[in-house]
């Protein structure tokens, strides 16, 4: 199993990044937030958990521990599978799912594409005893901004399966409450993805 790529990122993608490692370049699927941390020709250490299908080997990177084993947890959950998992990730930090799912909060969870309510509820009863502890949250690590913020988070509520539409009307909503510093992209998209789980 690949725990971890430690390499140069070659390219962004807008759900992937590859990262050379020994000479080989390794696509690695990644949530915005993730993306957002990197630079291209610059170093970068990912943990990373590998899907092994029979038809393929897929890679998924994230930008720390934390985040890889709640991926991980939520992939034992009936009916999650990586995308849906990840999907969470983009949405929301580690913390703030440990603490929906300890505490039954089905509306963060269905704020998640893909989730509905039912899915929500199964997911909190089979991970509620299983999520150990529980921090404080905040907005997390991922890098500022250097300029851009808008495309990186339109890519990545395209990458949830809003339309092109959406992805745009959401970007013009959230610069309008911008007042002052730029937040880190995850924080950015969550905003986005918050505005428009209210117009669905």
């Amino acid at each position: 199993m690949i725990a971890s790529v430690r390499g140069v990122v070659t390219a962004i993608l807008h759900d992937s990044a590859v990262v050379e490692v020994g000479g080989v370049g390794m696509r690695v699927l990644c949530t915005p937030g993730t993306l957002a941390g990197l630079r291209t020709g610059a170093e970068a250490r990912l943990a990373t958990t590998l899907i092994v299908r029979e038809d393929s080997l897929t890679l998924f990177g994230f930008a720390d521990e934390d985040e890889k084993q709640l991926f991980e947890l939520l992939l034992t959950a009936n009916g999650v599978g990586p995308r849906i998992a990840q999907a969470v990730l983009a949405v929301h930090q580690p913390d703030v799912v440990r603490r929906a799912l300890a505490g039954g909060e089905v509306a963060v969870l269905t704020a998640v594409p893909g989730i509905g309510k039912r899915g929500a509820e199964k997911m909190i009863v089979e991970l509620k005893d299983k999520i150990g502890p529980i921090g404080l949250g905040g907005t997390g690590s991922a890098g500022l901004l250097n300029g851009g913020w808008q495309e990186q988070v339109r890519q990545g509520v395209l990458a949830l399966g809003w339309t092109a539409s959406q992805a745009d009307q959401a970007v013009a909503a959230v610069t309008e409450t911008i007042d002052g510093e730029t937040p880190p992209v995850p924080v950015l998209l969550r905003q986005a993805i918050r505005l428009l789980g209210k117009t669905r």
